[in-house]
């Protein structure tokens, strides 16, 4: 469930074996250079959670960042993205 705290601030509730909420960030600009404005930003923050949870347990993932430091964990996470949005 994705839940709009502000224009750029989003909480996002995985309830994968226990419910944990995670606060992410996603500016216009980080929308822009992932997506190309394609999608919308729930978008984005759908298909990231999933990439993320395909990957990891919802209890691994961090409880508050911003979009872009998904590649920092994940250098494929951009390329994902591209191909999603095309």
């Amino acid at each position: 469930m994705i839940t709009e705290l502000s224009k750029d601030k989003f909480e996002i509730t995985v309830n994968v074996d226990q419910i944990i909420k995670h606060v992410v960030s996603v500016t216009d600009h980080m929308l822009l250079n992932l997506t190309k404005n394609r999608i919308s930003k729930e978008e984005l923050l759908n298909f990231s959670f999933n990439f993320l949870l395909e990957r990891e347990p919802n209890t691994s993932i961090l409880s508050k960042f911003e979009i872009t430091v998904i590649s920092k964990y994940f250098p494929e996470y951009t390329s994902k993205v591209e191909n999603y949005c095309s």
